[in-house]
């Protein structure tokens, strides 16, 4: 054994033999005081698990009735935040709304008594009629009626006018004629003023105002015509009027003539052409013995005729 190691040993001996050791006694009082620290401790544990059993079953039975809150304690001041202002939207912004129906949306045109134009797809008044009813003409007044109105078959509708197709469109046609005084009440047995031909025509759907672009250019396109060996009418195109979808008001001159032979001067006959929608009527005034149209009383006429087909057509 070294030297260091014998010194190492010799100085323990030393210090362990100067510490005296405790007696019984000292020793007994040390392992009591352990074990009622031990005790101690046990009987705290065993108070906090208790505590917490009990804690829990209050929270089950808590759970049952509602929420539990947290434990009272001091108030605690709320902070109410600034609402945020308002953010301004710029125009840029704004999206149409899909729900906004479109500007190219387009409505049918309509015609100046508010009824549907025809359209180029084919749609028309799907009030166009299939016959024409007497309640489509119109009644001429008691004061100026000088003989019952009679319905006639065939006959012209309107002149010739150099020959002109006006009749292919034309699905259905009545004519009756009327017989008036100009002066109202007459005494029986005088002499009539004038005839009309009154003439209703039921076109094609949607067709009716070529018709009448037609019309209009035969008028144009005839100014004058030759209806017996030296004699001509001349023709002319005034404005309509008011009356219906439109109008036409066409001047016939004719050379006067009296017991069949030529006369001085000139006799006036006019023709009002009204169309309401598919439905085109005609008034030609053919005068009585070298008498002349009325404008006055054409319009009359014409006026009563637009009624009469209005109310039929509604």
């Amino acid at each position: 054994m070294s030297r260091d190691v014998s010194d190492f040993y010799r100085s323990l001996a030393a210090d362990v033999d100067g510490r005296p050791l405790d007696g019984p006694g000292e020793l007994r009082r040390r392992t009591d005081r352990r074990a009622r620290v031990r005790a101690a401790g046990g009987v705290f544990l065993v108070a906090l698990l208790v505590a917490g059993a009990a804690t829990g079953t209050r929270l089950v039975l808590a759970a049952d009735q509602g929420t539990v809150g947290p434990p009272a304690g001091p108030p605690v001041p709320t902070v109410i935040a600034p609402s945020p202002s308002p953010s301004t939207v710029t125009p840029s912004t704004v999206t149409p709304s899909r729900a906004t129906p479109s500007s190219a949306t387009s409505s049918p045109k309509a015609t100046p008594t508010g009824r549907p134009s025809a359209t180029s797809s084919g749609t028309h008044d799907p009030r166009t009629p299939r016959s024409i009813p007497d309640r489509a003409f119109f009644t001429q007044p008691a004061s100026t009626m000088a003989a019952e109105p009679t319905f006639q078959q065939g006959g012209e509708v309107l002149p010739d006018f150099c020959g002109a197709d006006l009749d292919g469109r034309v699905v259905q046609t009545r004519s009756r004629v009327l017989t008036y005084h100009l002066t109202p009440d007459q005494p029986e047995g005088t002499v009539p003023y004038g005839t009309y031909r009154n003439s209703i025509s039921i076109h094609r759907p949607g067709r009716a105002d070529d018709w009448m672009a037609d019309l209009r250019r035969a008028v144009r396109e005839c100014p004058e015509q030759e209806t017996v060996p030296g004699r001509s009418d001349r023709h002319r195109l005034l404005p309509g009027g008011d009356f219906g979808d439109e109008a036409v008001l066409i001047e016939v001159r004719e050379p006067a003539w009296e017991a069949g032979e030529p006369a001085e001067g000139e006799v006036l006959r006019l023709i009002r052409v009204i169309r309401i929608g598919d439905v085109v009527t005609v008034l030609w005034e053919m005068g009585w013995e070298g008498t002349s149209s009325d404008r006055r009383q054409v319009d009359d006429y014409s006026r009563r005729a637009e009624r009469a087909i209005s109310n039929w057509l509604d």
